[in-house]
């Protein structure tokens, strides 16, 4: 094995390490050490785009996987074995290293990072876990499954000082320079004064076999529903058997997330709050609408709208109507911003009708130059090589464990405004509503125990779930 950097809770034992750059630039035998990295799951997302972009740094030792499906976990393995292979020429040169319980992988010395790519509802725990064992984090989106949860994982990160990041990518340059430079724009007043952001997102539909099914004995489903309440086994509510690059069901099913609003809500609503100006806060008034299946498995919302306000008196509109993608308006005019007809991973949903990936009411704003006294935002070629300099380099990541959990908090209070009738009064620095006990009451979820934030460091007598 490679020599590593070892992380430590708080600080990172390393200095003067170049920035990164991916492998094709410096080479096999690039001077550097190796930060030894261990995935925790290894679905549809790990596969096909987190470690897909990972590989494409020298510094990125992937060593260890951890997954609850043993199927899943040995074809994992096999994956990463086989591109080193490729990469290397040789058949033997590494032997990735597999649990199936991630709290093991997490006790493994040797590794620095570990990135999670789990269900929704796996999210924050295993993040406050990592980072209490002083291993670096790049979580997927959302940040969590609650509110509550978020806010305790954003703080153990920060008193912890690993570094984090998550998987907003549409802060990156590669693939979409558009929405970095749609933010400043914005920020440097192209379009005047901000006054109104429009935000799509799509929806997901109804369906989904509800008939019992047996557990499959490679896995472990207890552990998989994690905090969850215990609800029996279908496939449509886990993920395919088959096909391990297909877009799970759990995506759909409130027991596990949110639906779309946070699914691709994160992405979009963090874009519109780094244009805002508003990364470190939330909306001070929210009220939504929308439509829920009646019948079937999934159960997230349907079509929906969202008004939320904010303090400095912008008003961001939420619909599964609006074009998918962001538009900023102000006095002057108005910036769109998309990704265009693509998504993530071949499974998910594109973004939008043919939208233009970037337009504005005049588009002469579109090439206005930012000059050097101006606003300049963050600058990051791609979300996981960021991630790894800032490792390197003890920096700031551009997607930060409190930017990131404000804008699943954001997401998290639509929601909770389309199961609330009226309009909800949020206080953004506590975190709570404002005299309304029956929304409080959605900040957070029972956890069954052992699982859950509730029980991270703990050893306490169980709540009731």
């Amino acid at each position: 094995m490679k020599n590593s950097i070892k992380a430590t809770t708080g600080a990172v034992a390393l200095s003067g390490f170049p920035t990164i750059v991916p492998a094709s630039v410096f080479g096999r035998n690039a001077p550097s050490n190796k930060i030894n990295i261990g995935q925790i799951g290894i679905g549809r997302i790990a596969r096909t785009h987190d470690l897909a972009e990972t590989f494409k740094y020298d510094v990125a030792n992937i060593m260890a996987v951890a997954d609850v499906d043993s199927k899943r976990l040995q074809s994992g393995k096999e994956m990463i074995e086989s591109w080193y292979a490729k990469k290397t020429g040789k058949s033997n040169y590494i032997n990735v290293k597999t649990y199936d319980d991630y709290k093991e992988l997490l006790l493994n010395k040797d590794i620095d990072a570990v990135i999670i790519s789990t269900p929704d509802h796996w999210h924050a725990q295993p993040a406050m876990e990592a980072a209490l064992a002083g291993k670096h984090i790049y979580l997927q989106k959302p940040t969590s499954l609650t509110i509550e949860e978020g806010r305790y994982m954003s703080d153990t990160v920060r008193k912890t000082g690993i570094t984090f990041q998550l998987g907003s990518q549409q802060r990156s340059v590669n693939p979409w320079p558009q929405f970095k430079k749609a933010c400043e724009l914005v920020r440097n007043g192209r379009i005047g004064k901000l006054h109104t952001v429009r935000v799509g997102l799509p929806s997901d539909p109804a369906g989904g076999n509800t008939t019992e099914m047996p557990i499959p004995a490679n896995l472990n489903y207890d552990m998989w529903l994690g905090s969850t309440p215990y609800i029996y086994y279908t496939e449509d509510r886990v993920h395919s058997q088959t096909d391990p690059n297909s877009r799970g069901g759990w995506l759909r099913c409130e027991q596990f997330g949110a639906g779309m609003i946070t699914g691709w809500g994160v992405h979009h609503i963090d874009i519109a709050h780094w244009g805002m100006n508003s990364e470190l806060t939330g909306p001070v008034e929210i009220e939504a609408t929308a439509q829920f299946p009646k019948t079937g498995l999934w159960n997230v919302h349907g079509d929906y709208e969202a008004k939320m306000k904010y303090a400095n008196g912008v008003d961001m509109l939420l619909s599964s109507k609006n074009p998918n993608g962001i538009r900023f308006e102000g006095s002057d005019g108005w910036i769109f911003v998309t990704r265009g007809n693509v998504g993530v991973t071949a499974s998910d949903p594109v973004s939008g009708k043919a939208e233009k990936a970037f337009d504005a009411s005049d588009p002469k704003i579109l090439t206005s130059v930012i000059g050097p006294n101006e606003v300049r935002l963050y600058e990051s070629p791609e979300q996981h090589g960021n991630w790894l300099d800032c490792i390197q380099n003890k920096k700031p990541t551009i997607s930060p464990a409190e930017v990131a959990h404000r804008s699943c908090s954001a997401c998290l209070l639509a929601q909770a405004a389309m199961k609330t009738e009226g309009k909800l009064f949020w206080d953004p620095k506590k975190e709570t509503f404002k005299d309304n006990v029956e929304a409080n009451k959605l900040l957070s979820r029972p956890q069954r125990y052992p699982y859950g934030t509730n029980y991270v460091g703990k050893t306490a007598t169980p709540k009731q779930a």
